[in-house]
């Protein structure tokens, strides 16, 4: 027996994207978003409703896409809770630094290990933001012993729409591209 909810947003995993602008004075800005993903080898879409971070994004035409990970879930969750109109130090209260992108006119948050570094394609129906990417960028210290990034290093939260619940993902359980294979 299956139940039915009818149309709802629960795709599995949903990362949890924390994304970074500048403002027009060139302060760094970053908002939690959960619905959003990859559409394409180079592609990234998020639905976004009005904040301070899609104002910057839509006048810079630039952001970064950093991924939450559990050392720093707590500061991820408040830059999502808090309002850069309201509190213009949020970045600084959450204990993040940035470093500005070498590809695009957008903050790298330093403590976050994995940014997509990307450029604004369009805005769809305003509030889908199409991005291309232009660089990912991770620290080292994710990266396994052949030079890639290692999910046994790196430690990503994903959400949990129905229960508003960040977790963190689990063991490896398959080999993909090679364990269909045996049903051949």
């Amino acid at each position: 027996m299956r139940k039915n909810f009818g149309a709802k947003p629960y795709l599995y995993p949903q990362p949890v994207m924390i994304i970074g602008t500048y403002d027009e004075k060139g302060n760094a800005n970053a908002m939690n978003a959960a619905w959003g993903g990859i559409v394409g080898a180079d592609e990234i879409i998020m639905d976004l409703s009005q904040h301070k971070t899609t104002e910057n994004l839509a006048a810079t035409k630039a952001f970064t896409v950093s991924i939450a990970d559990v050392p720093h879930i707590v500061a991820c969750d408040y830059v999502g809770v808090e309002s850069a109109s309201q509190v213009p130090d949020k970045m600084e209260k959450a204990g993040f630094t940035v470093t500005k992108s070498e590809f695009v006119n957008a903050p790298v948050i330093n403590e976050l290990p994995l940014t997509l570094e990307c450029e604004l394609v369009k805005i769809i129906d305003g509030g889908k933001y199409l991005g291309r990417i232009i660089n990912v960028s991770a620290d080292e210290k994710i990266l396994g012993g052949d030079g890639e990034i290692s999910l046994e290093k790196f430690f990503p939260v994903v959400f949990d729409t129905v229960h508003a619940g960040y977790y963190k993902l689990g063991e490896r359980v398959g080999d993909a591209f090679k364990d269909g294979l045996q049903l051949k």
